[in-house]
């Protein structure tokens, strides 16, 4: 079951880079709307599993390992 959920995703993330490239060679209509579809469900994506996303790297710069 869980194989079969996973193929089909697989097969929706290929079919939306497919309408991206196509789009961008001048597609039908219905291509560029597939097409910032995948790209904002790409950013969506990127977004929600980019670790730290809390605010705390604020204090991260600072951090360059002078003490000794």
């Amino acid at each position: 079951m869980i194989l079969t959920v996973l193929i089909a995703v697989l097969l929706l993330v290929l079919a939306g880079c497919a309408c991206v490239l196509w789009a961008a060679r001048g597609g039908p209509r219905w291509t560029h709307a597939v097409a910032k579809a995948t790209v904002a469900a790409g950013h969506l994506a990127s977004t929600l599993l980019r670790p730290g996303r809390s605010g705390t790297r604020s204090g991260s710069d600072s951090d360059d390992g002078g003490s000794d």
